[in-house]
């Protein structure tokens, strides 16, 4: 008798307990349904709508700065007024896109129920922390907003910058990228660039030194290297780098049994290697031609020398204008326009 009402007892207690727990459990299920629907009924169209906004603002912005460029093309803008203005494009649009990234951030925590009033205030003594651990990055952004303003140099230019020459591939208001004539990358930080050497503004000069014996005639050496620039300038190859005639500026150094002849070309910037390479090519074909030999700076002229060089190449040398050692040279055999 008293075992069957243990027995009842145990029954209805478990039956009460497993009631309890459906209870629990019903409870929960009603939270998570009720919860479900307040995200759907309201944070998740305002989290879509952030989205949206976000990626709206985004195609604007991308299409304002692309249009902006196109603008400068079609308005005819010079390599370097186009250069600058796809430079400050690029700046442009990537500080915009992380301008909307870090706001939509922010809505979603709001959106998401999150208090932003501490994490605001946290932000704000960590940014005073964080700006005066990073006074080099604020320095890097601030010297690059300077650079782009004034226009000291745009992506495609040639510069010398932090002992660095090359071509500048990307530049940022944080730093600038650099590649050299050997293809290695250089990223150097803006606040490192105190000096620019901008070899792609306006236009560049070359200077060619041409060695040419003692012998020749000054006059008929001058007429020659005229002739010779001119139809480099007028070639149809480049005709269109340079931007003033050649400039003979006639002889420069006189040393040993050489003369050295300097010439100038002005040609638009970078494009002068061109030319140079051609201008020395036809002259050593044009020495040959002349019989004209390339002076020697360690040979003494002397007149029996400069006689041999006017006989041709081919021909001997007198005996008596064999080499003497030098030690036997009395100082008013040294040659008197050098000085030596």
């Amino acid at each position: 008798m008293f075992r069957c009402l243990a027995n009842v007892n145990i029954l209805l207690a478990m039956r009460w307990g497993w009631f309890q727990e459906g209870r629990f459990m019903g409870k929960v299920l009603d939270e998570w349904i009720a919860d479900s629907q307040e995200f759907l009924h309201t944070k998740l169209p305002r989290l879509i709508g952030i989205a949206i906004i976000a990626f709206v603002l985004s195609r604007l912005l991308r299409l304002v700065t692309f249009h902006i460029a196109r603008a400068a093309e079609r308005s005819g803008a010079g390599p370097a007024r186009l250069a600058e203005v796809k430079t400050m494009s690029g700046v442009i649009r990537a500080t915009g896109l992380a301008i909307i990234a870090l706001i939509a951030g922010l809505q979603f925590l709001d959106a998401m129920g999150f208090d932003l009033a501490p994490l605001l205030a946290s932000a704000g003594v960590a940014g005073i922390a964080i700006g005066l651990a990073a006074q080099n990055i604020v320095k890097d952004m601030f010297n690059g907003f300077l650079i782009l303003v004034e226009g000291q140099f745009s992506v495609g230019d040639t510069v010398t910058i932090a002992g660095v020459n090359g071509v500048v591939e990307a530049l940022t208001l944080r730093k600038t990228t650099v590649r050299d004539g050997n293809g290695i990358l250089y990223i150097i930080p803006n606040s490192q660039i105190t000096t620019v050497a901008n070899l792609s503004a306006g236009y560049s000069v070359a200077t060619i030194q041409v060695s040419v014996d003692f012998s020749a005639n000054p006059d008929e050496v001058q007429a020659l290297l005229t002739r010779i620039a001119m139809d480099v300038r007028n070639s149809e190859e480049f005709k269109n780098v340079f931007v003033a005639d050649p400039q003979v500026l006639g002889i420069d150094v006189v040393k040993g049994s050489q003369m050295i002849f300097l010439v100038n070309f002005k040609t638009r910037a970078t494009q002068q290697y061109g030319p140079m390479r051609e201008f020395q090519r036809r002259v050593r074909l044009a020495l040959e031609e002349h019989h004209m030999l390339p002076g020697d700076p360690n040979r003494v002229f002397t007149p029996s020398s400069a006689a041999a060089s006017s006989g041709g190449r081919n021909q001997e040398m007198e005996p008596e204008s064999a080499a003497q050692d030098p030690t036997t040279l009395k100082p008013q055999e040294a040659n008197p326009f050098s000085g030596e």
